[in-house]
């Protein structure tokens, strides 16, 4: 091992949160993504005091230094290509604070998303960002990755709520950015820097995050369609009425396919597309424009509607769509998720294009998501035991994303580069960003320690 000895000193400063035994090493050698690299050892900090040491001694020594929150990214984004140190926060899991009065929430990195949401709406708040994963994320990931979700149509991504963040730097300075105030301007916004940097300019060990008030009644349509145009139409007629849904989501005939045999749910099978749509706010305005929306989908003729009221029906609509992901794994094709976003006005050419590369290449596309945003899971179904599977798949993906970004696209909306989509960020980005990039990293990491391997 590289840097055995120097770890060896590092965990006698820092016993019972340095870990060199080969159990652990495997643990936290990747994430939900296919690539995997052991770390030399494990640091699991209990506070930001530890990851400043932890920082300081690696930095000094230019040992690599790979943060990770809940290991739950599609990406690779955690992978210590590197080896060197694999530092994970999940010990440090605390809600410091939620404050009705000023709107906000105190929380160390290793919280559970979904968790956090209960806590909050318990108060009768609100904090909109809704990965699909949420039962299984930590906030720290959601802020290194600008996680997403249905929800952010209406209400922003995860940089819209994170108000200020303590972070550690290669150096092992702790540096606290932003505040607590729903609006400043005191300089640069430095904590935004690092919301979606995946863990190359510093690492997160505590975020303000801002809350709303949440809506007190929410209500959805599930609508199953004859053909994608309709469906695409159908949501196009919404928001030419005026309507701006919280969420909307839109599925094609595969992945309906796979959800009903998952499900049972006789209803999917039949469908070449389906949409969520939901609404939320106040609830005799909520349950007029549900009425109105329902009228304007109907003009398209749709198979079915599928009324949601209150939460618990409303979470019983989006249980359906929370197993799409699973139940395209259980057709046994290794599924290759690629989070493209298009401008919303090139949505219905998504899916078109999508259909084209399917009969070019012989291989399944299976899309669905955020249809409301422009950005669509467009996963690549591959059975790499059939001969040039790969290269089929590889040729696929390079077309892909060669039209996404023709179209004034972005190759990943939620889930980032990693080393997924490292292969196409020079073709997504022009080379003064790329070159802008590179200045802030050598500004923040000199010496290149942190995430090495990754897109820059």
């Amino acid at each position: 091992m590289k840097y055995s000895s120097q770890l060896q000193r590092l965990k006698k400063r820092l016993p019972g949160e340095i870990f060199l035994e080969p159990a652990t090493l495997a643990k936290y050698a990747g994430d939900k993504w296919f690539a995997t690299h052991q770390p030399d050892a494990v640091a699991l900090p209990r506070s930001a005091k530890s990851v400043s040491a932890i920082l300081r001694f690696a930095n000094e020594n230019k040992i690599p230094v790979t943060a990770r929150g809940a290991g739950h990214g599609y990406v690779g984004g955690c992978v210590p290509m590197h080896g060197g140190l694999a530092l994970s926060t999940e010990r440090m899991g605390k809600i410091r604070e939620i404050n009705p009065r000023d709107f906000v929430a105190v929380v160390q990195p290793a919280v559970n998303t979904a968790e956090f949401q209960a806590a909050v709406e318990k108060m009768g708040l609100f904090y909109p960002p809704d990965p699909a994963s949420r039962a299984n994320n930590s906030l720290g990931g959601n802020i290194a990755t600008n996680a997403g979700g249905p929800r952010c149509l209406k209400y922003g991504v995860t940089r819209d709520y994170v108000l200020g963040l303590e972070v550690v730097l290669t150096n092992g300075d702790i540096v606290k950015l932003g505040g607590r105030t729903h609006k400043n301007k005191t300089g640069f916004d430095l904590h935004r820097l690092f919301v979606g940097s995946e863990g190359l300019l510093g690492v997160i060990t505590e975020a303000t995050l801002k809350l709303i008030p949440l809506p007190p009644f929410r209500a959805n349509l599930a609508v199953g369609f004859d053909s994608m145009n309709a469906a695409v139409h159908a949501l196009q007629s919404i928001f030419a009425a005026g309507f701006l849904p919280c969420a909307a989501e839109l599925a094609d005939q595969f992945t309906l396919a796979a959800a009903a045999r998952r499900t049972g749910s006789k209803r999917l099978l039949g469908c070449q597309a389906h949409l969520i749509c939901e609404l939320d706010g106040q609830e005799n305005s909520v349950r007029q424009e549900i009425v109105a929306v329902e009228k304007i989908i109907r003009r398209q003729k749709p198979l079915f509607v599928e009324r949601g009221f209150g939460s618990e029906q409303c979470e019983a609509i989006w249980q359906i769509r929370r197993e799409f992901s699973y139940a395209l794994r259980d057709t046994g094709l290794t599924k290759l998720n690629e989070d493209v976003v298009v401008p919303r006005g090139r949505l219905e050419d998504l899916f078109k294009f999508a259909a084209r590369l399917q009969k070019k290449h012989g291989l399944q596309l299976a899309c669905f998501g955020h249809a409301g945003d422009g950005n669509i899971h467009t996963n690549v179904m591959v059975d790499y035991t059939q001969p040039g599977s790969k290269k089929a798949a590889e040729a696929c993906l390079d077309e892909l994303f060669r039209w996404v970004i023709s179209v004034n696209g972005a190759i990943t909306g939620e889930h980032g580069i990693g080393l997924a989509k490292k292969r196409w960020w020079p073709q997504a980005v022009s080379q003064q960003s790329i070159d802008l990039h590179h200045t802030i990293k050598t500004a923040l990491d000199p010496h290149g320690i942190l995430n090495p391997g990754k897109f820059i």
